[in-house]
């Protein structure tokens, strides 16, 4: 495996919420690891919700002897999120902060996929395939009919979000396991690259650039040259 990310605030934004975290090498049983965190919350709260979360997610892994990654990664999640909840609700400044987590791990080309909110990973070959599922109400609007997809991008609602690490003492992740391919690529990335740019383009973008630290740059520039509404935050893996 091989993998390199990137975050940055975007033109819009005054402080940058999210977190990432990569590693190609073992950390406790797991073979590597990759996660983006997009916070939310009121001031400086989202940062620190988004880095609490990271922090408690490896601590947890790091530790443990729990080989399954499924029930490694639920483990280490419930675990961040009582820490995040805790957090939240002993300082004031904090009080309702949240934040969306999406990690994967890869051992023996399976790929194991956990999400909670609308941070997105995204499968890449010949195609461009989004692996997990949005926890938003313009997705859960989309799903049942109410709200046809092609004007779901531009909705006043897209930003709220359904499920969240640390905005209560049960959180629901989602699980997805996938089997890789030589050369096959991933990405994660907060919504603030997925509302920029579209699939197809972020597609063409990881093709046409081989070295991952190029595409990785060349992403970020495309989400800032639309607008960079928000902060944006990509990981990118390969099979090597």
């Amino acid at each position: 495996m091989k993998a390199y990310g990137k975050t940055d605030v975007g033109k819009k934004r005054s402080m940058n919420q999210d977190c990432i975290f990569f590693t190609d090498e073992p950390i406790g049983p797991l073979p590597n690891l990759y996660i983006v965190a997009d916070g939310m919350g009121g001031h400086k709260a989202g940062d620190v919700a988004s880095r609490t979360a990271i922090e408690y997610v490896t601590e947890y892994i790091s530790d443990s002897t729990v080989s399954n990654p499924v029930s490694l990664l639920k483990r280490a999640i419930i675990y961040a999120n009582d820490k995040v909840l805790r957090l939240s609700r002993e300082n004031e400044d904090y009080s309702g902060m949240g934040t969306t987590f999406v990690a994967a791990v890869v051992d023996d080309n399976t790929m194991y996929v956990v999400n909670i909110g609308d941070s997105r990973l995204y499968l890449i070959n010949n195609d461009i395939k989004q692996v997990t599922l949005d926890h938003s109400l313009v997705e859960e609007l989309i799903r049942t009919g109410q709200l046809d997809r092609n004007k779901g991008r531009n909705h006043p609602e897209k930003n709220i979000i359904t499920r969240a690490m640390g905005i209560g003492s049960e959180v629901v992740p989602d699980f997805f396991e996938i089997e890789l391919e030589l050369g096959d690529k991933f990405l994660l990335c907060s919504d603030g690259l997925s509302n920029m740019i579209e699939d197809d383009e972020i597609k063409d973008i990881v093709r046409e650039n081989e070295e991952l630290s190029a595409a990785v740059d060349k992403l970020v520039e495309r989400a800032n040259y639309y607008g960079g509404k928000d902060n944006i935050s990509v990981v990118l893996a390969a099979i090597d």
